[in-house]
This record gives C-alpha cells, structure tokens and sequence, in this order.
C-alpha cells in the first residue's frame, strides 16, 4: 500500500493557483523528491498532504486514510522552520517532542550529544537542521515529510543529513522531500518536478533526462560567443570550456553564432538533470 496517494489535486488561494493537478504518490522504502525552483508549489502541496490545508480539487490518502490528527501521529515532519522551540536546550526539545508521542527521548550522537544542554537559538544552522531530524525521527514514523531539509548547510552537513534519510528509507520509511537541488535530486528514487503549481514531470532521473537534447559548442572565444546567445534569448549553460544551449533548435544556435563563428561545431548531446528540468520549466508558459 502506497504511504502517500495524491490524485490530481489542485489548491487555489483566491485567483492563485498554488497547486494545479497534481498526482503524486510514496512507497515505504523510497525516496520521492518534489523538484522545483522557490514559489513552485512545494511546499503547499506539503502543507495539503499532512492535512494543514484542505485541497480544493482532488484527492489524498496518506497511510490509508484522509490525512488527519491519527496520520501526523504515524509521520515525522521537518518544516522548513523546522518546528523546534528555540528557547529551548537541544535536550529539552527532543524530550518534549518524545513525550508528545509517549516514547523514550532518542540517543544523540557524539556531536549533538556535546551540545544537548545548548539553547537551540545558540546552536548553528547545521547542528540545528540535525536536531529537527532526530525529532523529527525519534517516533519510528513510517513516513518521512522533509521540507528542504539541507537548506543553508554546508556540503559535509548535506552529506550526513542524506546518509540518515538513506538508511530510514533502508528500513522501509517511506520518504518525502523537497529540494531545488540537482545533486540532492538526484539521489531520490523518483522525482516530481514541479513548475507553477503544475507537474510538468516525473520518475527516475533516466525518465526524467530520457530524449532531451542539447546543442554544445565550444568556441574560442566563450565570453563572446556566451553574450551573443544570450542576447537572441537563448539559455546556456556554461560547462568547462564548452556553452550548452537548452530548449533550442540547432538550426537556431547556428543563425545566431554564424556571423562569427561559421566554422564551429555545434553537437547534440544528451541533456543532465538540470538541462531537461530547465527544459520542462521553460515549456510551462506562466515561468517561460
């Protein structure tokens, strides 16, 4: 039974459509990353499935039922706050949170272990970021809700934070999480990748990545040649000593490059996880 099943919902505010048709879905064992850039609709569409806002059109199941009081108690959630008292030591935190779904207080490791009697408001964000995570994990949920949870942390940080999301999904939690990212996209099981509110792809990065192109040059004069297709409207991506040009016809790079470069090879190759996301954004009107 999947953990979480959202069938074309949709949730406006007024005239805005933050959620426009939406299916999503999360086994126990896997990792689903929502995909998108800030204001895509990630975190509304969180917000809908914990049951913190009642979707305007279709429907949602998490943990079998309606999301409610009974299936928060099953979840761990880790808002973008991060929902800790800040006023509060690290211990006193992970105490309050233990004795609100009546379990013991979870063992910290070495690190947080040296800062348990610190008020969290003293703490780093990383180390602050970790508490949320134990908190949010110190319950055994069957399903992990994670609202950019590496937001502001170093890479070292990052790396500890995706080694414990790793091992809860190894014991079969079923994890949700939202990132803007492309390295941490890319080591979710599946993504859903949104722009304004809409779906506008989905599945394994292979899926995700699978017939899209792009056209690759590499001029002698890159600053140049990088103005010059920017200037005709064009998105490059600039990548070692190489522009990589998303979303355009060949045909089209070569008009705009001719004038100065009629002799330069313009290759197809295929895209990565961020060409195609831009790619899939660029085709969205409201964001093009």
């Amino acid at each position: 039974m999947a953990l979480v099943e959202a069938v074309d919902v949709s949730m406006a505010f007024g005239t805005t459509q933050a959620v426009d048709h939406v299916d999503l879905t999360v086994e126990p064992g896997e990792v689903v990353g929502l995909l998108g850039a800030n204001g895509a609709g990630k975190t509304t569409l969180i917000r809908v499935l914990l049951g913190l806002l009642t979707p305007t059109g279709g429907r949602v199941r998490v943990l079998g039922g309606r999301p409610s009081v009974l299936t928060r108690q099953l979840l761990g959630y880790m808002p973008q706050g991060l929902g800790l008292y800040e006023d509060l030591t690290v211990a006193e935190n992970l105490a309050f949170q233990a004795g609100v779904f009546g379990v013991p207080t979870p063992t910290l490791d070495d690190d947080l272990a040296h800062v348990a009697d610190v008020v969290v408001a003293d703490l780093p964000l990383g180390l602050r970021r970790r508490v949320a995570f134990v908190a949010a994990l110190g319950h055994g949920p069957r399903l992990l809700v994670l609202d950019e949870p590496t937001s502001g942390v170093g890479p070292l940080g990052r790396a500890a934070l995706w080694d414990t999301i790793r091992a809860a999904a190894d014991d079969g939690v079923g994890v949700l999480v939202t990132t803007h990212a492309m390295d941490e996209a890319e080591q979710c099981d599946r993504l859903v990748v949104l722009a304004a509110g809409r779906e506008v792809a989905s599945g394994t990065v292979a899926d995700i990545t699978q017939g899209h192109q792009v056209v690759q040059l590499r001029p002698d004069d890159l600053v140049a040649t990088l103005g010059a297709l920017e200037a005709a409207g064009l998105v490059v991506v600039p990548t070692g000593g190489s522009l990589r040009v998303v979303g355009a016809e060949r045909a089209h790079v070569r008009e705009v490059v001719d004038a100065e470069h009629r002799d330069l090879d313009l290759q197809l190759v295929p895209a990565t996880l961020e060409e195609a996301f831009i790619a899939a954004v660029m085709a969205v009107p409201d964001v093009a």
